[in-house]
């Protein structure tokens, strides 16, 4: 099913097998990051975190870009510190819910990403962009420092690639985003759907239980000293060959016969 929930349908979202799509729905301001916008995207992610169901969330864009950042008018129309705290805080809520959502989320890139929208493609566990995507933290070229979106893109790429992309505003392409670690996967504009989707597939096609193991681990102990991230992990991978997931797959790989994975309930 396809329904728009918010104001004017800023944010549409489908539901397929398991999979959320939500669609940023403001094609004439390149989908631009406003208070609203934000407010939707967390709702959504929200939702989703609670819902045993949903296996994967893909975040994409309509019309000629994904994402332009912030909404620079709305910024504008309160010039108050007080107000640009609240915002800048509900917007790395906002990225920080898709690091800690429980399934995996993909970024779907078309156009370009730029500001808080490459930021938002930096924080995605996967980001696949059509061959025209075009990336960059431009806020330096009218006078702000792009420091949020510094912390989700120095955290994909070269802290020296980083700050030449945060101190100059330029441009990169799709290929070098994917060489830099920006992007999983560039297609060309034609197949992006198609491409995602068969990602998407992929996913589902996993253990439900054993893929949110995996996403609970993988992001906390990249933070953690190497001894401890082992002990982390050791723990959970413990906790994951106990689940009736595991139990399941060991089982039909040594009768070579295919698995049959348990749903996830809310009970």
């Amino acid at each position: 099913m396809i329904y728009g929930k918010y104001e004017e349908d800023i944010l549409l979202r489908e539901d397929r097998e398991g999979a959320v799509f939500l669609t940023l729905n403001r094609p004439d301001k390149f989908n631009t990051l406003s208070e609203a916008m934000l407010a939707a995207l967390q709702r959504e992610l929200d939702a989703v975190a609670a819902d045993p169901a949903v296996r994967c969330v893909v975040i994409g864009g309509n019309g000629r870009g994904f994402c332009a950042g912030h909404d620079l008018r709305e910024m504008r129309a309160n010039p108050a510190q007080s107000y640009y705290q609240s915002l800048f805080r509900s917007c790395s809520r906002l990225m920080q819910s898709v690091v800690v959502l429980p399934v995996p989320v993909i970024a779907k890139v078309q156009g370009m990403a730029t500001a808080a929208g490459c930021q938002l493609v930096a924080s995605c566990d996967l980001a696949i962009a059509g061959q025209s995507a075009s990336f960059a933290v431009s806020g330096i070229n009218v006078g702000l420092f792009c420091s949020t979106p510094a912390v989700a893109l120095s955290r994909n790429i070269s802290s020296k690639r980083a700050f030449d992309m945060l101190v100059s505003g330029h441009f990169i392409d799709a290929d070098t985003a994917l060489e830099w670690g920006l992007l999983s996967a560039v297609a060309d504009d034609a197949d992006l759907d198609a491409v995602v989707a068969n990602k998407v597939q992929q996913i589902l096609s996993k253990s439900p239980a054993a893929v949110r193991f995996g996403k609970s681990m993988f992001h906390p102990q990249r933070q953690m000293a190497l001894a401890d991230a082992y002990d982390f992990a050791g723990d959970v991978m413990a906790e994951n060959m106990l689940s009736p997931d595991a139990e399941e797959g060991i089982d039909a790989f040594l009768a070579k016969r295919k698995p049959i994975w348990q749903q996830l309930s809310g009970n």
